[in-house]
């Protein structure tokens, strides 16, 4: 298909006469298009169509569709349907009421051309562009960030169930490939082993009998490898990225030990971040945060949170599971920081939280991090009245440490704790230490004397100064401010299925959450237009009948 861009003009004069008529204090749709005028232009799109081929649906009409979908939680089909059936649509979309539409599979094919152009962003950026245009949006003097998890579109599988699955897959796979070869390469009897789908309940019962089936499905994998990599074989067969998994699968599950197959103890497989979890979505991962584990995905969601304007989602990121929060800061600040979008104070909770990036993020980014930082986890920090780290007196310049007795440091050199950390290691005169009176609220062994690892001076000082500074009231206020961003989760999870990927693949799953994000924000928007007041923090009946 090749893209022939269409001048967008005014809403037809017929489309716009029913629309009012349908809805005379006007709707969601008809809001957004007269505020904000056509939100995406044929041109925005144009280097993911080639030039040549037959006319392509208009790329602009396909991006409102697709945002509109996550608005009101339709499927493809659903919003195909309501492009030719409702009004307001009609309205936002600038169609003749006798337009007939599309066909669904459009918007399949529109979300696997923004994926192959490598932008999947583009929409939210697009978004985000004409706000800025219509001041609605503006450069946020505080913004804030969360996460949650996303469960992948697959069901979670045992390490039998993983293994016979993945076997099976491998096998429809090369069966839709090469089926004349696939039938002359495997026994008759797989045919009724791996003919159907894998599940607990199929397989045998008992502790060896289930031992017995994982070695013979152990078995089964590199014999059907060899298969796949004799001489006569078609080389293109071992590119089948179901072929691919498969390998990948029996490395991380099994072991050979004298020519038998065997499953490896749970220490010995790879970590998480390694480990594929569905033969179906190789990218899914397991990760358990506190009490809630998972195969899937993560989500961080960004927002302004400016009193006196709308609370508009202006990030949006999604990783792997195993992917902790911390990891996601600086990413999310340099992303911000390019489109203009980054604030002045940034507030989110303990995982985002560092000494590095306390120190660095007013450096590099002149952004202050608002966020709690967990209290010293040294015995004597968490004893209450040892002496933790903040009870000495450091003089940097000078290279010495002063104990709350008034003892100096006798020695100070640096210690390489990580490839890019670097720590101070400071140590004291044993004939100080070890006659001391408070000695057991200082170390614990019996006979060296007490040791210092510090961080670097910077991180250090600022660490210091936000666990001073966290304690006041004023600051604890003022933090409260993040708390916010829960309610944005609530609303994805309530209008957009947040926690639920809709498609398999890391990929898709973030332009979903793109697209989500982008209807949150016609949401946010029409909220703002309408004079809807934010939700309050809700409360059980229960808890609202507290006296005083």
């Amino acid at each position: 298909m090749s893209l022939h861009p269409r001048v967008l003009g005014e809403v037809p004069e017929q489309t716009a006469e029913v629309a009012r008529l349908a809805f005379p204090k006007g709707c969601l749709c008809m809001r957004i298009r007269e505020v904000l005028g056509p939100l995406f232009r044929d041109q925005d799109f144009a280097e993911l169509y080639p030039r040549r081929g037959q006319p392509a649906w208009p790329p602009h009409q396909l991006a409102l569709v697709s945002v509109l979908q996550f608005v009101e939680g339709l499927s493809d089909r659903q919003a195909a349907a309501a492009v030719r059936a409702r009004i307001d649509w009609k309205f936002l979309l600038g169609l003749e009421l006798t337009d007939p539409g599309f066909d669904h599979s459009l918007l399949t094919e529109f979300r696997d051309r923004n994926l192959a152009g490598g932008s999947p962003e583009r929409l939210l950026d697009l978004v985000l562009e004409r706000l800025r245009a219509v001041d609605l949006l503006k450069r946020p003097g505080g913004q804030r960030t969360d996460s949650t998890h996303v469960l992948a579109a697959v069901r979670r599988l045992n390490r039998l169930e993983l293994t016979a699955e993945q076997l099976r897959a491998a096998l429809n796979a090369l069966a839709a490939a090469a089926p004349e070869w696939l039938v002359e390469s495997v026994p008759v009897d797989w045919f009724d082993r791996y003919g159907r789908r894998i599940e607990d309940y199929r397989l045998p019962r008992g502790e060896r009998a289930r031992t017995e089936y994982g070695e013979r499905t152990g078995a089964d994998g590199p014999r059907l490898m060899a298969a796949v990599h004799a001489p006569d074989t078609p080389a293109w067969l071992r590119q089948l990225p179901a072929v691919e998994t498969l390998r990948t699968v029996w490395i991380q599950q099994f072991w050979v030990d004298d020519g038998q197959a065997r499953m490896r103890e749970p220490k010995n497989m790879p970590p998480c971040h390694y480990r594929v979890e569905s033969p179906y979505d190789p990218q899914a991962r397991y990760s358990i945060k506190r009490a809630v584990d998972w195969s899937g995905y993560k989500v961080h969601l960004t927002e302004t949170c400016d009193p006196g304007a709308p609370h508009l989602i202006t990030h949006v990121a999604t990783t792997v599971a195993t992917v902790t929060d911390v990891e996601m800061t600086r990413p999310v600040h340099a992303d911000l920081a390019a489109v203009g979008l980054l604030a002045g104070e940034h507030f989110v909770d303990r995982g985002y939280v560092s000494a590095n990036l306390l120190a660095t993020s007013r450096s590099e980014y002149q952004v202050e991090l608002v966020g709690p930082v967990r209290h010293d986890v040294t015995w004597q920090g968490r004893a209450g009245e040892g002496f933790d780290v903040d009870g000495f007196v450091i003089d940097w310049d000078a290279q010495q440490a002063i104990c709350p007795q008034g003892h100096h440091s006798t020695g100070w050199r640096p210690h390489r704790q990580r490839p890019d950390y670097v720590q101070s290691l400071v140590t004291f005169d044993p004939k100080h230490c070890t006659p001391c009176p408070v000695r057991a609220k200082c170390t614990r062994s019996a006979n060296s004397p007490r040791k210092l690892a510090l961080g670097p001076r910077e991180e250090h000082e600022v660490i210091r100064r936000v666990r001073q500074a966290q304690q006041t009231p004023q600051r604890q206020q003022h933090f409260n401010i993040r708390a916010g961003i829960e309610g944005t989760i609530g609303q994805g999870l309530r209008r957009c299925d947040l926690r639920g990927s809709r498609y398999r693949s890391l990929d898709k799953t973030r332009f979903q959450h793109v697209l989500t994000a982008a209807a949150l924000d016609f949401l946010r928007i029409d909220a703002w237009l309408t004079g809807i007041p934010l939700a309050t923090t809700r409360a059980s009946r229960f808890a609202r009948l507290r006296p005083g």
